[in-house]
This record gives structure tokens, sequence and C-alpha cells, in this order.
């Protein structure tokens, strides 16, 4: 939680920052009065912030449907009593009030505006803080306008999100930043829903917050170019879609049930229990511990700052699968984070390290890498934009959240050993490989990786 400049003195915003999925939230607060945009899973926090200055939480404002977490929007609503304020195009399902260019908010002596701003996605609004002398203050981007970047616009084409060609998304970008966003005064402070790491937007600043002045200013997306031109750099080298951002706009758009009801429901096993066949393992320990003994074909995907995002890069959103650790600590701190995205109801069953783990993985010998790389095949499981860096010839390139469904297009012939860019991947990679082709010999790279790279480098 990161305090930031008030936008004026009788008001606080406050930023709720979630590193893991480079999400950030706020509140608003005028005198006894908080209105919250873009909340996370959890709620606690935005409580907490009401119960210390002694405030009541009387709106919960959706800048759109995220794809990339769960929203406790009707969570908050249903305990406090407050509105939940979006735009019509949502076609929310859940109690809403509509909040569309023209409408407004009265908090204390502000006013909060609704903005339309499709781009991102077809039913995107901003939030314009007007203060009590009628100047604009400060606005809430959601996923339209981050600091150094906009929304990508490639988030809802399959036919369950809408169908909307990003093109076409686009080319409203173009038009909601130069007509809407561009045209506020240059102090107006811009409060973005996403930061560094997001897969929401390509180059994203580390900067968590702006001005639209600045932004005008270094902002690739906001240069002087045309329609055309601005489409063709935005659609350039966008990141990979993981697997749960179209189930997270659906669950966004009914409602999720309440956090804290949703993890206690996950089963809880015995590390001795019999597993069900065919059903998938998660296994979170670090991969030394991991390499070392596993369930037969369990994928080992650490935890660590982005295991969301590799939870739902990795595994669907119609899998269910068995989620191991090392520690009740660690098992409900994955649990938490899988119902972050709603992968929470997917987990048949959460348990510790069984004690029977008969499975190993080999470690590479760096040294015959180094001297003898024709020995392997080599897979590169880094996303696209990334590998056209290559740190080996002749590499085959198949980015993490493709492996699952193309580990046959692997070749078994010589051992094959996979590399990221820095360990955590190749670690969940190999162990993909070994569930998918039994028998081959697989190796993890791991972190040596570095050294390669600085050797292709120069």
């Amino acid at each position: 939680m990161s305090p930031l400049p008030s936008s004026t003195a009788s008001v606080q915003i406050q930023q709720f920052y979630d590193k893991g999925l480079a999400h950030a939230s706020y509140a608003i607060r005028a005198g006894r009065q908080i209105a919250i945009i873009d909340p996370g899973r959890d709620p606690q926090p935005y409580y907490d912030f009401a119960d210390e200055h002694e405030a009541r939480i009387i709106a919960v404002i959706e800048t759109h449907p995220h794809a990339d977490f769960v929203s406790s929007h009707l969570e908050i609503a249903e305990e406090t009593d407050a509105t939940i304020y979006c735009s019509k195009l949502v076609k929310a399902s859940y109690p809403h009030h509509p909040f569309d260019d023209g409408d407004r908010i009265s908090l204390g002596p502000v006013e909060l505006h609704a903005i339309n701003t499709p781009g991102h996605s077809p039913d995107s609004i901003s939030i314009l803080l007007i203060d009590e002398f009628a100047h604009s203050r400060a606005v809430f981007t959601g996923d339209t306008l981050f600091v150094g970047d906009v929304g990508r616009p490639d988030l809802r084409e399959s036919e369950a999100v809408g169908g909307h060609l990003r093109e076409q998304l686009a080319a409203q970008l173009y038009d909601s930043t130069r007509r809407k966003l561009m045209t506020l005064p240059p102090t107006t402070r811009v409060y973005p829903a996403h930061g560094p790491g997001s897969l929401c937007g390509k180059t994203t600043s580390t900067d968590l917050d702006s001005t639209i002045g600045k932004e005008l200013k270094t902002n690739y997306a906001l240069q002087p170019m045309s329609q055309d031109e601005f489409i063709k750099v935005l659609l350039e080298d966008q990141p990979f879609v993981p697997k749960y951002f179209g189930h997270d706009v659906q669950l966004n758009k009914a409602g999720a049930l309440p956090f804290e009801d949703s993890i206690r429901a996950v089963p809880r096993l015995q590390p001795d229990a019999v597993l069900e066949p065919g059903v998938l393992v998660i296994d979170t320990r670090p991969q030394a511990e991991f390499k070392q003994g596993h369930l037969p074909g369990a994928l080992n995907l650490q935890d660590g700052g982005k295991f969301e995002t590799w939870l739902g890069s990795v595994v669907a959103p119609t899998e269910q699968f068995y989620l191991i650790a090392d520690s009740q600590i660690a098992l409900d701190t994955v649990i938490r984070k899988a119902a972050k995205i709603g992968y929470e109801g997917l987990i048949k069953g959460a348990l510790l390290t069984p004690a029977a783990l008969p499975a190993t993985s080999p470690v590479a010998n760096v040294e015959h890498v180094r001297e003898r790389p024709e020995d392997f095949t080599i897979v590169d499981i880094r996303n696209y934009a990334e590998a056209k860096q290559p740190v080996f010839a002749n590499t085959l390139v198949i980015p993490l959240p493709e492996l699952r469904e193309r580990a046959h297009e692997v070749p078994t012939d010589k051992p094959i050993l996979v590399h990221c860019a820095g360990g955590y991947r190749s670690a969940a990679g190999s162990s993909i490989l070994e569930a998918a082709l039994p028998g081959a010999e697989i190796y993890d790279l791991s972190d040596a990786i570095t050294d390669f790279q600085k050797q292709a480098v120069h």
C-alpha cells in the first residue's frame, strides 16, 4: 500500500499495489466517504483502510472487466452496501449503476466523472477527479493509459469475450487517447491500473503514477502519428496472452464469490493421499528440491513473484489440478495466489509434499553444453520477442505458454536442453517435457543461462 500525492487538500488518494500481478488499485477518500477503483480479489486491504480512517466505502468503480485478475467489486458491495459503477457496455450481470460519459459521483467536496475510453476493451472507462474548484486533478485510467504505454487491444478477439478485432480496438484507443485523455490539463495526475511486468501492456515504466504532461512528452503511444501508424506500432511485439485471461473477463462480468469463502472451500488432502490418475499435479517447491524427487508427471511451477501469471499461462481454466507445497504457509500462499486469478475452484486437492517421490530429474553438465552444444536439441522457451536474440544456434523456439500443447514437436533423438532467460521458466519447461516425453533425456540449463547470454552479447 503506497501513499500518493493528494490531488487536492481535502482528498486522499491511496494506491494498493500487488507486485505479483503488477496491479494497482485505488481508494479515494473525501472525509468519511471512500470510493474504491479496480479492487483486487482480496478485499481486506480496502476494509482496513476504511477502518483506519473511520470512513465508509460508498462506491466501487470498475474501469472494465479485467482479464488478468479477479476483482472483489461484488464482495465489497455486498459487505458494505456500496454501489458498483461500470460502463453500461460491460453488460454486467451483477447489480450496478451505469457509469458513462456525462455520469458523475459526488464524494464529499469532489466529483468523479466517467469518461468512456474504449480501446483496451470496448467497455473501458477512465475516471476523472474534479476538485471543489472545478479543476481536473487526477485521472484513473484503468488499462487505457499506463505510464510509458497504453493497454493492449488484442484481448477481446475470441467470441467468448465479444469477438472484437484488435485493429478496431486499436483504432478506438487512438481516438480515446487523442480526443479524451491527451486533452486534459498537463498537470492532471495519471493513476493507471498496472505497472511494470503487466501482460496488459508491453513497455510499461517502473513509475507507478505520472502526469498527462509527462506522458505527452515521454509515452511512445502519445507521440504525433497517424491512426494507421499507431495501430501498427501498438500491435507489434505484444506479449503472449495467458490462458486464463478470457476466463477472468467472464468471471469479472458476473462477479466473483467471496475470497475467504473460496479459499476455505479448497479441498485439503493428507500428504499420503492417493491422487486421481490423469489429473495435473502442480509442484510449487524450489526447483532443486523438485529435481531431487517429485511425483511422476508433476509440473514444477515454483512459487515466486509471478506464480499467478505462470499458473494461468500453463494451466487452462478448464483443467483441474493438485497443488503441492513444502509447508502449510507455502501451501496457503499458493492457494491464495491461485484465487487471485479465479483458479481456486480448479484445485482438486492441496497437499504438503508426499514422502514418496519416485521421479528425479538429471542435472545439466554446463561444461558439456559450453563445449559441444550441438550434442543437444536445444529448446528456447522464452517469448518470441526475447528469442529474436538467440543464445545458441539452431534452437527450437517454443514459448513456455505453448509448450504443453507443442511438446510433440521436440525431437527425442538427442538429449534435450531447455533454457529461458533466468531459470524460472526452464524449471517449468523441463518438467513439462519430462511429463510429455517419457523416456527422453531432458536437462534444464537453469540459471547458468545467464553466463551464456553474456557470451552471446559479446
